[in-house]
């Protein structure tokens, strides 16, 4: 059985992904603190490390990845970090400690799973289903809004969320208002509507009498009639009397809005929907995908298997990798802003030859470690490139652990802090 160990884990973050790994028969123990973290990862040896962190890589997450990259049985566990952005830079010099993706949070989880199934060997079943979930509280009122589709993760969260409001406030008698908007359902959904009222109906202290459900879709007033285990739950196609009887309102209220506005959100506290934990990459704004990668290397070289075999090197400590068969369309991309940590480059390139990328780059002010890979073993190739700017000059061929080694190195050269 794979064993995975969460270092200063949220009790969300935590308990969700004890579900999830549970479900792949995948162990996870926790730990809190960097001296109890550093014991449980020399004695049980986990297959992954998880380090969740509020304040980025402070000094005791520091402190935990040096004294793990210093003992020789656990330096090569790969972790992964979940935190705040930091800067690019930062990110690039976890790699010397075998970090291999580091999610700014919300973590988008999608992306997180194939990161930890790629890294454990496990398949991880994941619901990407579109589906907007938002909380929102007031009093002893738990607003919970849901839109587009119902999505299995974020049901699941919602579960560990509400029993952490419950936990961390004093709510008496609290009371759920359901909103599914825009929710078209059918027969199929009904594991994920069962799913949603469990969630629901976790704690002892939510009642179904204290449920209400604002939805236009007949198949949830069919549902709720037909299991007795959800009777007492209201549904409703107009929320106006509800909400004024249960916030005890005794104005008068001309719409559904302005009462949401006036009543709910103004006077409530809204939840920032990434402190629910869970997050999808279809869900960024942009669409652009935050995968955590920890290095992103440029490799110019005209020869495929040369590219190949780098591309499969970098692979191991999962490094992007950027493949160019010529120099004119590698500085093409430096020109259009693309963003490396580090380039490996060839002497010999068809188009133009790598003495003069270095100078063009010089020219530019180019900041990412350069390491120069070439056939090319005269001297004057060697010195001219480390004058114009290279970090370091390998003589093909170089065994993969050889070529990572000192790509490391130079990137901790280049971004120690």
């Amino acid at each position: 059985m794979k064993n995975v160990l969460l270092i200063d884990g949220s009790p969300l973050f935590r308990d969700f992904l004890k579900g999830k790994f549970a479900a792949e028969s995948v162990s996870l123990d926790t730990a809190t603190g960097s001296r109890d973290a550093y014991t449980k990862i020399i004695t049980s040896l986990p297959d992954l490390i998880i380090i969740e962190t509020e304040n980025g890589i402070d000094f005791t997450v520091q402190e935990l990845l040096e004294k793990k990259a210093d003992d020789p049985n656990a330096y090569r566990i790969p972790v992964i970090i979940s935190g705040p952005v930091i800067e690019r830079n930062r990110v690039a010099n976890l790699a010397r400690f075998n970090v291999v993706k580091y999610f700014t949070k919300p973590i988008k989880f999608d992306v997180f799973f194939e990161a930890v199934s790629k890294i454990l060997g496990a398949s991880f079943f994941i619901d990407t289903t579109p589906c907007v979930l938002d909380i929102h509280l007031n009093g002893n009122i738990i607003m919970v809004e849901i839109a587009r589709g119902l999505n299995r993760e974020k049901i699941s969260i919602l579960k560990f969320k509400l029993k952490e409001i419950l936990d961390t406030t004093n709510i008496r008698n609290p009371k759920i208002v359901l909103m599914l908007t825009g929710v078209n359902l059918t027969f199929l959904d009904v594991t994920n509507v069962e799913l949603l009222f469990d969630s629901l109906l976790e704690s002892k202290r939510i009642t179904q009498k204290n449920i209400k459900v604002l939805s236009f879709d007949s198949f949830v007033q069919e549902l709720v009639d037909g299991r007795e285990e959800y009777f007492g739950i209201q549904v409703v196609q107009n929320l106006h009397e509800v909400l004024n009887s249960l916030i005890d309102s005794h104005g008068a209220v001309s719409s559904i809005d302005e009462l949401v506005t006036d009543k709910i959100l103004e006077a409530g506290t809204e939840l920032d929907p990434s402190e629910m934990g869970i997050k999808f990459n279809s869900d960024s704004e942009n669409g652009g995908k935050d995968d955590g990668t920890v290095i992103k290397v440029a490799i110019v070289d005209d020869d495929v298997v040369v590219r190949k075999l780098l591309q499969d090197t970098f692979s191991q400590i999962s490094a992007e990798t950027f493949l160019f068969e010529t120099g004119l369309s590698f500085l093409q991309s430096v020109n259009a802003k693309a963003e490396y940590d580090l380039v490996i480059l060839d002497i010999f390139v068809p188009d133009m030859d790598g003495l003069s990328i270095l100078s063009s780059l010089q020219r530019q002010n180019f900041r990412a470690p350069i390491i120069v890979y070439s056939q090319a073993t005269q001297r004057e190739y060697v010195i001219q490139s480390l004058t114009l700017g290279a970090k370091s000059y390998l003589v093909k061929p170089q065994k993969p652990s050889v070529i990572l080694q000192k790509s490391v190195e130079v990137l901790n050269g280049q971004f120690r802090y």
